[in-house]
Formats: structure tokens, C-alpha cells, sequence
């Protein structure tokens, strides 16, 4: 992997604002919203998670109430009918336009430009990233958000990143997220939305992984979703993936599906940005995985279930930018909440199978989304 500086040897340290994933400082849900915790979990547990940091809730709290834009925003959800689509629609676009014009406090816009220019320093010239939302709701007991706040992918350059960083904050107040509040009684007092920037993965293949078989909850199983180039796609459901079971203790192979796989997204160098390239037949009629890479994405998953314990989705990719053995990265890992999770008689750390429901399915996950993706340039 590149060289990543003990963040203590960097110039730029954790603060109310913005927390490296590396950074030491112990992970709240409040603070970091359900992804921004997973990833600095997962680092902290020294799992191959790529660099970043969180713009924590604290700055988008404070971005909030410096413009007052909370008031506006209680004013013109009170009594708004989640049937009437119009409306919501019309409330929804002035929100989030109030919230992507009004200025960042100049302190905590200072913060995130320098951890910006943190994590750049890491690398012998400048990379992507990807922005991602990380809202404070994800992992409430007995609701789904998945897939209704946004992820920007290869961003280059703070102006970029900063934009994108407030477009995240406005897609807490997408019409759907609106509607699915007010339809489960959830109150917006309170909400906040931290926001992850992370190195963009140049994958050449990425896609799911689940640590049982979620056609029938057998956890002796290990579940593999996986295509070419950005992962989106498999999520997305905009490619077939090659679906692969494995068996949990001995990694071998159980039943193997060859999907079409027929496009993929990878970065274009002309344009600086990703696009969507045909695959060509060859590459379609074979697996994208290799014998090895199919084993390490397994004892990936495997671990990610020990440490958290309980049945995991992970989202996964190969870095073409490294060599092998040393190019498999993890990008997400949560926990499967179909077959996993049990009623709510208590506060679960796992949304219900009732509110899976509503999330973006892909065939491996049953549920596993990265949300609202934007290709920008």
C-alpha cells in the first residue's frame, strides 16, 4: 500500500470539526454518523480501510445555526402532508438549495481545507476522493436510511470537495428522506449529518460481500458479489454480478454464478472522471475474481465478522494502483440486518427486517446500499 504517515507526524490532528480515521480519538455515532464510525472502527482495528477523515456533526451543527437555517427548516416541514408528492418536492429543493448557498463558518471551513491538505500529503501527488454521507439515523434501531443521502465519487480538489461537502449535508432533506421521516414519526429536531471523505479506490473489480447465505440466513456460508471497475454498479443493480458461495471454515468453493457484467466504471484520464466502458466479451465470459482474490475477499468478510461479532455486509475493491497481495481494500462493513436480526424488544444495534425493506437491494446484501451515487468530475 502507499506510505501512509504515523497522523501524529502529520501537521493537522483531530478536533471538534474533523476526525482522521486514524486519528486515535475514540468513535460516537453522534459525532460521526453510522459510516464515518464504521471506518474509523475498522482502521482502528487495523483493517485496509483507505485514508480519510469526517467532517464531524459539530461542524454541520454549527453551519446550521450560524446561518439560521434551522428555523426555516421547522417552519416548512410543519404540517407538511407526506402524500402530497408536489409539495414535499417543492419544500424538499428549497431546503437544499438554502443549505448548498450559505457559506461554511470560516474556522471550521479552515479545518477541513487543512485535513484535506492532510490527507493529500500522504500521497506523492494528489489523488481523488470520494465524499459520503454519514447521517446520525443510519443505524437507529428499527429504521432504514440506506440510500437516501448522497456519496460523490472522484472529486478532485477542495472547491470540489468543500461543495460536495455541503451537498451531502443537504440530501438529509431529500424528498424521500423527508417522506420516510414524517410517515415513521420521526421528529428532525436533532438531526445532524457528518460527512466521510476518503481516497477514491481505482478498482479494477469491487463489489459485496456477505458473511452468510442471505437466500436462507446459513451462516456457514460466505456470499460474493462481485464485477468490474467502481462497485457502484453491482450495488446499483445496473450490472449482473458474478455471484460466488463459498463454504465459511474451508473457503471452498460451494456454488458459482457467472453474471454478464457487461459494463463497468472506471476513470477515464482525458476527462478526469469516471465513465461507464463496455466489457469486452472475453472479460465478461470468465470470473473477475481470481482463486486468490476470491479467498482474500472471504477472510476480509470473515474478519470483519469476528471483530464486530455478528454477521456482516461488506463492500469491498482491488486498487489497480497496488500490487498483489497488498491491493484488497475495505470499504464498508455493517451488519446484515435481514437474517441477523432479532425483534426489538430491546434497542438493537441493527435495523429490522421490516425496515430493510425499503433499501436499495443487490443480490448479495439484501439491502446493502451506498446510497444516492454522483459521478462528478
Amino acid at each position: 500500500m502507499q506510505d501512509t504517515p504515523n497522523v501524529q507526524d502529520t501537521h493537522f490532528q483531530d478536533t471538534e470539526y474533523i476526525q482522521f480515521f486514524d486519528g486515535g480519538t475514540e468513535p460516537t455515532l453522534g459525532n460521526l454518523g453510522g459510516k464515518g464510525a464504521s471506518l474509523v472502527t475498522m482502521t482502528s482495528a487495523g483493517m485496509p480501510v483507505p485514508p480519510g477523515f469526517v467532517v464531524t456533526t459539530a461542524q454541520f451543527d454549527a453551519f446550521m445555526a450560524e446561518n439560521q437555517i434551522t428555523e426555516r427548516i421547522h417552519a416548512l416541514l410543519a404540517g407538511l402532508n407526506p402524500e402530497d408528492v408536489a409539495e414535499v418536492d417543492a419544500v424538499s429543493a428549497t431546503i437544499r438549495a438554502s443549505i448548498e448557498e450559505c457559506p461554511v463558518p470560516a474556522e471550521a471551513r479552515a479545518q477541513t481545507v487543512a485535513a484535506y491538505e492532510a490527507l493529500q500529503s500522504r500521497f506523492d501527488s494528489p489523488v481523488p476522493v470520494a465524499v459520503r454521507s454519514s447521517a446520525t439515523a443510519e443505524d437507529l434501531p428499527d429504521a432504514s436510511f440506506a440510500g437516501q443521502q448522497d456519496t460523490y465519487l472522484w472529486l478532485e480538489g477542495f472547491d470540489a470537495v468543500g461543495e460536495h461537502i455541503r451537498k451531502c449535508w443537504a440530501s438529509l432533506y431529500t424528498s424521500r428522506a423527508i417522506i420516510y421521516r414524517l410517515k415513521n414519526g420521526i421528529p428532525n429536531e436533532g438531526l445532524s449529518m457528518a460527512v466521510v471523505v476518503q481516497k477514491m479506490v481505482n478498482a479494477k473489480a469491487s463489489g459485496v460481500a456477505m458473511t452468510l447465505d442471505p437466500t436462507n440466513g446459513d451462516r456457514s456460508k460466505i456470499t460474493i458479489d462481485a464485477s468490474y471497475g467502481v462497485g457502484e454498479m453491482v450495488v446499483s443493480g445496473q450490472v449482473t454480478p458474478d455471484n460466488i458461495v463459498l463454504d465459511k471454515v474451508t473457503l471452498a468453493l460451494v456454488t458459482e454464478h457467472l453474471g454478464d457484467k457487461h459494463a463497468e466504471l472506471v476513470p477515464d484520464a482525458a476527462t478526469r472522471r469516471l465513465v461507464e466502458r463496455e466489457v469486452d466479451a472475453e472479460r465478461r465470459s470468465r470470473r473477475c475474481l481470481t482463486d486468490a482474490e476470491l479467498t482474500a475477499v472471504a477472510t476480509l468478510a470473515k474478519r470483519a465478522e469476528k471483530h464486530y461479532r455478528t454477521p456482516q455486509d461488506i463492500e469491498w475493491a482491488l486498487d489497480a494502483d497496488l500490487p498483489d497481495g497488498e491491493n484488497l481494500l475495505l470499504l464498508q462493513a455493517r451488519p446484515e440486518t435481514v437474517h441477523s436480526s432479532k425483534p426489538a424488544t430491546a434497542p438493537q444495534p441493527v435495523v429490522s427486517q421490516s425496515a430493510q425493506a425499503g433499501a436499495a437491494p443487490s443480490s448479495a446484501t439484501g439491502g446493502f446500499s451506498w446510497g444516492s451515487i454522483k459521478l462528478t468530475a
